[in-house]
Parts: C-alpha cells; sequence; structure tokens
C-alpha cells in the first residue's frame, strides 16, 4: 500500500558535519549533540519547538543517562509537552524511524513529527552484566559497538565476512569493488565544489564548548582521505584470503542528523520553497540468508518501490548506505542502473557510517539532488546489522 498523507518540508531537515571516529564530536554526548544542532536549525528556520505534536529519536549506541530516550530530547530543545518512540535498528535506525513517523501520520495520530537521530561510535560504553551464577560469581562483559562489529550473534560473523560472503555468492572481483570506491570518492568531491555549496543546503555546523566558551566550530566533514585506483591497489584485503581492504568499506564515524515529517498542510507551512513538494510514497524491508547483510539492499529496494507503485527505472535518483564498495556492485547489477546515476554528490561509504543518523542525512541529499534536477522520484536503500535492509521512496514535484 503506498503512503498517501505523509510529506517532508523542503528544507526542513540538516545533518551535522560526520566526523571520523576520536575525532572532533568524539567526546560529546551524542543526545546532546542532536540536541544542539536541532535547536540551531529550528531557530534558523524559526520555528517554534513546541510546534511539533510527536517526536522520534533513533539512538543505537548507549549513551550516560538515556534512559529517558525522547522525552530528554524533547526537553533539551524546549518542547517540554512532546514526547515519542525510541528507535534502534542499526544503520536501518533512520528508515524505520520516517517509516514509523509515517504510519502516524498516514493514521491521522500526528500531524507534525521531528525525527531526530545521533550516535557517536567513538569512545562507546563498556558494559558489564551481572551473573551471580557464572564462575566465581563473575558477570560478563561487552562493548557494544565494537564487539557486534565483530560478531553477528545470529550469523556468527562479522561485518566484513558479509561483504566476502556476498563476494563469493555473487562472483565480484576486487577490481570492481575498487573501481565503485573511486567513483564514489569522485561523486563526493562534487559536493564540496563551489565551497561545498551542495552540503551547505543542509549541513549545520557544530560548536565545540568548553563551559560557555566556544572552542572552536566543526563545519565540514572530517577525517575523509583522498583515495585512488593507484592507492587502492596497494591495500591488503582485512581477512586472510579476502577481497574487502580498509579502501573499500566506510569508516565509523560521530554525527548527528533530522527530519520533519508531517502532513501536506504542514509541509506548506513550513517549507522553504511552498513550490517544492516531497512525498513520502512507501517503504519496504527485507531479510536474506545468514551472513549476507550487502544483498538485502535489493530486496527491500524492490518492496519499497512496489510498494510506491513505481520502478525503478522511473527513479530520477537513488541513494544507498553502502558501507562496503560491494553494496553498490550487487545493486546496481540486481536492478540494472548505472553505478554513475546512485550516490550522486556522496554516500556513507565515503561520509563515514555513525549508525542512526546515516540514512537521515542519504535522505537529504536525495532530496537537494532531486530538487536540483527540478523533482522526480528518489529511493533510498541500505543494509543494516545482520541480513537486514530497509528502503524508501519519496517524490520531490515543484
Amino acid at each position: 500500500m503506498a503512503l498517501e498523507r505523509t510529506f517532508i518540508p523542503y528544507g526542513a531537515y540538516w545533518s551535522s558535519p560526520f566526523c571520523r571516529w576520536q575525532g572532533s564530536l568524539g567526546h560529546l554526548h551524542s543526545m546532546e549533540l542532536a540536541a544542539q544542532v536541532t535547536r540551531r536549525f529550528l531557530a534558523d528556520r524559526q520555528i517554534a519547538a513546541d510546534s511539533f505534536d510527536g517526536l522520534v529519536l533513533g539512538l543505537t549506541v548507549h549513551q550516560r543517562r538515556r534512559f529517558d530516550g525522547a522525552p530528554w530530547l524533547a526537553g533539551m530543545i524546549g518542547a517540554d509537552g512532546v514526547t515519542g518512540p525510541t528507535v534502534a535498528q542499526a544503520c536501518a535506525t533512520s528508515a524505520r524511524m520516517l517509516a514509523a513517523a509515517a504510519l502516524e501520520v498516514e493514521s491521522g495520530q500526528r500531524e507534525s513529527i521531528l525525527a531526530v537521530a545521533g550516535d557517536r561510535t567513538s569512545n562507546g560504553p563498556h558494559v558489564y552484566y551481572p551473573n551471580p551464577k557464572g564462575a566465581g560469581g563473575r558477570g560478563e562483559s561487552e562493548d557494544p559497538v565494537w564487539d557486534n562489529f565483530n560478531k553477528d550473534p545470529h550469523a556468527g560473523g562479522a561485518m566484513v565476512e558479509t561483504a566476502e560472503n556476498l563476494v563469493r555468492e555473487a562472483g565480484i572481483t576486487r577490481r570492481q569493488q575498487d573501481e565503485i570506491t573511486v567513483l564514489r570518492c569522485q561523486q563526493y568531491e562534487a559536493a564540496l565544489a563551489d565551497d561545498r555549496a551542495f552540503q551547505k543546503r543542509y549541513m549545520l555546523p557544530v560548536e565545540l564548548t568548553r563551559g560557555k566558551k566556544v572552542t572552536g566550530v566543526v563545519e565540514a566533514d572530517e577525517g575523509i582521505y583522498p583515495t585512488t585506483a593507484e592507492g587502492l591497489a596497494k591495500l591488503r584485503p582485512v581477512l586472510e584470503g579476502g577481497t574487502v581492504t580498509f579502501g573499500a568499506q566506510t569508516h565509523p564515524a560521530d554525527g548527528n542528523a533530522g527530519m520533519v515529517v508531517c502532513t501536506r498542510q504542514r509541509a506548506a507551512e513550513l517549507s522553504r520553497d511552498p513550490a517544492v513538494e516531497i512525498q513520502l510514497l512507501g517503504y519496504g524491508e527485507a531479510r536474506v540468508g545468514k551472513g549476507l547483510m550487502p544483498m538485502a539492499v535489493v530486496p527491500a529496494a524492490r518492496h519499497a518501490l512496489e510498494r510506491s507503485g513505481v520502478e525503478v527505472e522511473d527513479c530520477a535518483a537513488i541513494k544507498t548506505h553502502n558501507p562496503f564498495a560491494v553494496n553498490d556492485v550487487y545493486f546496481c547489477r540486481e536492478l540494472g542502473v548505472d553505478p554513475e546515476n546512485v550516490n550522486r554528490f556522496g554516500s556513507p561509504l565515503v561520509w563515514g557510517h555513525p549508525q542512526a543518523p546515516t540514512g537521515l542525512r542519504a535522505v537529504a541529499e536525495l532530496i537537494e539532488e532531486l530538487a536540483g534536477r527540478g523533482g522526480g522520484v528518489g529511493l533510498f536503500s541500505g543494509c543494516a546489522a545482520g541480513d537486514t535492509a530497509m528502503a524508501v521512496v519519496l517524490r520531490v514535484t515543484g
């Protein structure tokens, strides 16, 4: 079933810069960072925080005192009377947030929902689980970020192993991975042209403070290295006997992103340009075989397209969450799309992987790309931990 009543105001979305782990944002509480950037967005757009009747928080890495979740975030941005759920679905968190918000709007339960996501993979928590029946009464401990990156409790392997599994399943070569990686880096460079004109349509700076004193400002993505075919060719695979290198996969990062999801009338009121209309058409999800995570982007995309009543050929722009280059090699092959027409202006493969906000930034870029083309249908599809993926379809007109 296609969505009919859910819209996004043009310009009512944002992202902080994404900083490579242990960078300038590595010491900041992700919820406090999300609140800071959200307050700036609301102030810049002169939108009252209490004008929303719903909130969705996306957060996958535990932070100190995050128990209250969305209500605490609402309080930090001045929306004390607003509440809502906290969503955690690994890298599909953003797509799940949009789906959850859309269903509330479609049902008439809410008119205007603020979706805010933030994560800090840097300096992740160390968790201790008591176990009085353990040997000597000792419990167990976990580093949620790294331990889960390195072992899927269902499939049993590390995230990078899912990429190698797809390499073997689909016959993807090292050369194909490197070619896609170079292309994605070139596409990201287009977003930096004219003093980052494209990124400045949605990206907000982050102030670094000590007490009440501003000590610095992060205005652009941090920790992105130049990539060449020659440089990639010199890298060794991460796993012995494998093909995936550190150069052909994303990096952990820290950041924040947000988006307004609302009715058509409210979208027109909040739009930066009322002539531009953005409608969510549908969403989809999928699971594939154990340990084949990058493969899931294809059935998820097909599910979303089918629900939206459109074909992949109808899409003027496509964005993917591509933690590995193999994701895009497989996606483009299976859906029959030109790799150059996917992920224009950048993608997570290049600008990093802070988990919860990753998809919202990609969708913001998708909207801006479509608006710059005069409109059209857009698709976002991205995999998540294990063997899952979610996808979203939208239309920009005007």
